[in-house]
């Protein structure tokens, strides 16, 4: 199974369930990459995992077959997210140099080695439903946000993929940022924007700092 518009991407939040096969999970990151997709890997801090697989491939059956490598070499997997890479329906006018580069990025940015990532949805409440709003309206309130979000230019890049249907959320939220603190300022930032402070609502985050999988798995206990 293939996308036909851009890429499909999992991410994998692991733990070790066993002893480790470090040989084998370098072996099946360097499979996808082999194939011509993208693998970003990153150590975690705090209790929700130790290490966090980012994948992005057209074909989901490679990242089937990376998730069944890496269970069988003896990770947990003990969370995950599914999205597509997209446009957004707001970037209307966009150069398409721009759109591409959200269709089909080229990860991880150099020089952004702070990876966070989370899934976010709009809220349907009768105080404050996304879906009833006008167009126009939310149009000028994702305006606002990306505003907001071109302030920190330079220090953060952001991919939003696409899960409506795929996963728990609507979205998916990857940030690759310059230092933690950029993206303790930035999510502060842009939760104050009408687009997020009324209708947003944020999953579980996850954080840590990238490094290639085979120092990554010298970070494991």
């Amino acid at each position: 199974m293939r996308t036909e518009t851009g890429l499909a991407v999992l991410h994998l939040f692991c733990k070790p369930a066993r002893q480790v096969d470090r040989e084998a999970v370098v072996a099946a990151v360097k499979e996808v990459e082999s194939a011509d997709g993208q693998v970003v890997t990153a150590a975690m801090l705090g209790h929700k995992c130790d290490l966090a697989v980012m994948a992005l491939h057209r074909d989901w059956s490679v990242l089937r077959a990376l998730q069944r490598s890496l269970q069988a070499a003896g990770l947990e997997v003990v969370d995950s997210y599914v999205s597509i890479t997209e446009v957004s329906e707001y970037a209307k006018g966009m150069p398409q140099h721009m759109l591409d580069e959200r269709l089909y990025p080229s990860l991880p940015p150099e020089g952004r080695p702070v990876f966070c990532f989370y899934p976010m949805t709009k809220r349907r409440e009768a105080h404050a439903n996304w879906y009833a709003t006008p167009y126009e309206e939310r149009n000028q309130m994702m305006r606002e946000h990306g505003a907001s979000g071109r302030t920190f230019a330079g220090r953060v890049t952001q991919l939003v993929t696409g899960s409506t249907g795929l996963d728990d959320f609507e979205w998916g939220v990857t940030l690759f940022a310059v230092t933690p603190e950029v993206v303790k300022d930035v999510v502060y930032t842009m939760r104050f924007d009408k687009g997020s402070a009324l209708y947003g609502e944020f999953g579980r985050f996850y954080v840590g700092y990238l490094a290639p999988v085979e120092q990554v798995l010298e970070q494991l206990p």
